[in-house]
């Protein structure tokens, strides 16, 4: 069984960077410290120009919540006709309701009007009441895959919830862990969950190449970037574990 890797990156440099490096597939986001948003129309734009993998933008008009206004819903549909018409092969995008539960009615709206891209319903899902049944919704709506890290803020504490959403899925929708893995743990979430694609950002920070910096404004200029070798790494490993 081939198992396929999943990068997030947050600008173009390191989607760039990933896709050399190995990744077979790529989210698109912006604003790591906010837990990803949609990517504006210029990254998005030189992104379609520049990689040939598959990439899959983050539909998420703000950090916070994942409970979504009407004028919010609008936004995030826009999006996805955009993400369409620019040519990407899928979406990621996560509603809940305010008390816990999937936003059923949106969600299946925007699966609909996604189609025929591929849509990861993303890690909202950790935040969720009842994740079996959530997980049921979520099949019912039409996604095409799970982002979770069964519901730890790492996956290595995760893995009985994660190996229970394979089990109950059956096929029916891909379940891919991610948050805390990297090529040192991956083996076992494997062989705890059989899973056949896993999610990381491989990130690292680099420093910025500015000369000069206002020492009376403190701030932070480092840049995201991504561990080139540990992308192999873990090519490496998934491929071992497909033999």
């Amino acid at each position: 069984m081939s198992r396929l890797l999943e990068i997030c990156v947050f600008n173009v440099a390191t989607a760039i960077a990933a896709e050399k490096a190995g990744a077979n597939r790529l989210e698109l986001c912006e604003n790591y410290s906010n837990g990803g948003t949609t990517p504006s129309y210029g990254y998005l734009k030189t992104i379609r120009e520049k990689i040939s993998i598959p990439v899959f933008p983050m539909i998420r008009p703000r950090g916070g919540d994942y409970f979504h206004s009407v004028d919010e819903i609008e936004i995030i549909k826009k999006d996805i006709l955009l993400s369409k018409e620019l040519g990407f092969e899928g979406v990621v995008f996560g509603l809940l309701d305010q008390d816990g539960s999937i936003d059923k009615e949106n969600t299946a709206r925007l699966v609909d009007l996604a189609y025929p891209l591929e849509v990861t319903f993303h890690r909202a899902f950790d935040r969720c009441i009842e994740p079996l049944q959530a997980l049921e919704t979520i099949i019912e709506c039409g996604c095409t895959r799970l982002l979770t890290s069964g519901q730890q803020p790492k996956v290595t504490s995760g893995l009985a919830l994660v190996k229970e959403l394979v089990d109950a899925a059956a096929d029916r929708i891909i379940i891919m862990p991610g948050s805390g893995l990297n090529s040192k743990n991956v083996g076992d979430i494997l062989a705890a969950t059989n899973v056949k694609e896993v999610h990381t950002s491989a990130r690292i920070r680099v420093a910025s190449s500015s000369t000069y910096k206002n020492e009376n404004i403190p701030e932070d200029y480092d840049l995201d970037f991504v561990d080139v070798e540990e992308i192999k790494l873990l090519r490496l490993r998934l491929r071992s574990a497909s033999a």
